[in-house]
């Protein structure tokens, strides 16, 4: 259903919100309640003098009522109510964004926060549960720990010692109070993330985003040199992980940009129509260079907006950059129909695949995808793979039909999708995201 004929549907939820009758509301804007009533069931076309009225007996802003909310905030919400579960109302998504666009960003917010402290909590139990470091260091706390336990009962029982025997248990304490203050300060600084690493409980990979997104994920300082490297990531104030991180992505951004000069790249996308087998011919690079080398075109170039995600075989996400309507979890639980997982099962088999979302106005997308080894070969193990996928939103009609992708299966309304591993949460309705 085309985006402008949802106006109606708008129109009747304003109304019902307010507890407007239907021949009140056609009898102030001067036309029958029938044709209200068309008009609400989108049968009827709206504009003008008309649709003016309309907003304002409504008491909305006309762009709210052909418009609605914006469909990245509309993709945040559904995110956030994913993790809300049925508690959310996620039919009524849409009226909150499109009526309370600054709450409805404060929740969206609050859901990113959400789940980046729910990872952070995730990756200190498996450090709990598998790090042998960690491990030997509560060892040691509880041991200290033990050993004062059983001096002290001794000096505080009933029997009596001489002077000697309490100074030795005193000594004993004293050095295990020592040893346990040590290991404690061993253990908090081995659990603590240093500050200037912290920010707002952001994950590694999410800072490194965080810092290129400044940018457009473009680094002209890498533009020349590969020997910028260290330099580079020490100007960025990063630190720890997200440093290392950082470090391996401008290494990598490097490389291509000396494998692909910026310059000729750029006039090469142009003439080809950004096509990315075309460059890699032409450059002679690996396909999923000319994909990273096309996401990081510099911005306000006249080149077209595009999006890049890379992901391990177990299909969790290394790196996003995001464009306007394509969003896809970091871990666990993503949509298994975008082309980048389906690149893994044909390793350096390139891809090109239209997709579709099921949100309105159903944006659409061109993606490239390839899947490439990131290791030597070993007999008898299995390979290291890296899927590479570039988003390009807006892509001119196909004459194939686009594949019909989701975010996430919790909030996807797509019912009779094979691919489904469990129910959408409540409210999710075809007709309702429609």
């Amino acid at each position: 259903m085309p985006h402008r004929r949802l106006t109606g549907s708008r129109i009747r939820e304003k109304r019902l919100d307010q507890g407007l009758r239907q021949a009140a509301v056609a009898q102030a804007v001067g036309i029958s309640p029938s044709y209200l009533n068309l008009i609400e069931h989108n049968r009827r076309r709206i504009g003008g003098k008309l649709l003016s009225d309309l907003a304002r007996v409504l008491g909305v802003d006309t762009t709210l009522l052909t418009e609605g909310a914006d469909s990245d905030l509309l993709d945040q919400m559904r995110a956030a109510a994913a993790i809300a579960g049925d508690m959310a109302e996620v039919a009524r998504a849409e009226e909150l964004a499109a009526r309370y666009p600054g709450w409805s960003r404060l929740i969206a917010a609050q859901a990113r926060r959400l789940a980046a402290l729910e990872d952070r909590v995730q990756a200190l139990n498996d450090r709990m549960a598998h790090d042998p470091q960690l491990s030997a260091a509560l060892h040691e706390v509880i041991s200290a720990v033990t050993a004062i336990r059983s001096s002290s009962s001794i000096l505080v029982g009933p029997e009596e010692l001489d002077d000697d025997w309490q100074r030795r248990f005193h000594e004993n304490i004293h050095n295990d109070s020592v040893r346990l203050a040590a290991s404690s300060e061993a253990l908090i600084a081995y659990l603590e993330t240093p500050d200037a690493e912290e920010d707002a409980g952001f994950t590694a990979y999410e800072r490194v985003e965080k810092h290129l997104e400044q940018s457009g994920f473009h680094l002209p300082d890498l533009e020349v040199s590969e020997s910028d490297v260290p330099a580079y990531v020490a100007a960025s104030g990063l630190s720890g992980a997200a440093a290392q991180l950082l470090e391996r992505f401008a290494i990598r951004y490097a490389a291509d940009a000396h494998a692909m000069p910026l310059t000729e790249f750029e006039l090469v996308c142009r003439a080809t129509g950004y096509d990315p087998a075309r460059l890699a011919d032409r450059f002679g690079a690996p396909l999923d260079a000319v994909l990273r080398r096309i996401s990081g075109l510099p911005r306000g170039q006249g080149h077209p907006p595009s999006g890049l995600v890379i992901c391990d075989s177990s299909g969790a996400s290394l790196f996003t950059k995001p464009v306007p309507g394509f969003a896809l979890p970091r871990t666990g639980g993503a949509c298994p129909l975008w082309p980048v997982f389906g690149a893994l099962s044909r390793p350096n088999q390139p891809l090109r695949v239209e997709v579709v979302l099921p949100s309105v106005p159903s944006p659409r997308f061109l993606c490239y995808a390839i899947a490439v080894p990131v290791a030597s070969p070993r007999f008898d193990a299995p390979p290291v793979l890296h899927s590479t996928m570039l988003v390009l939103p807006d892509p001119p009609q196909g004459e194939a039909s686009p594949v019909e992708v989701g975010v996430s299966c919790r909030i996807c309304p797509r019912a009779t999708c094979q691919s489904r591993r469990e129910p959408a949460i409540a409210g999710v309705t075809l007709q309702s995201a429609l």
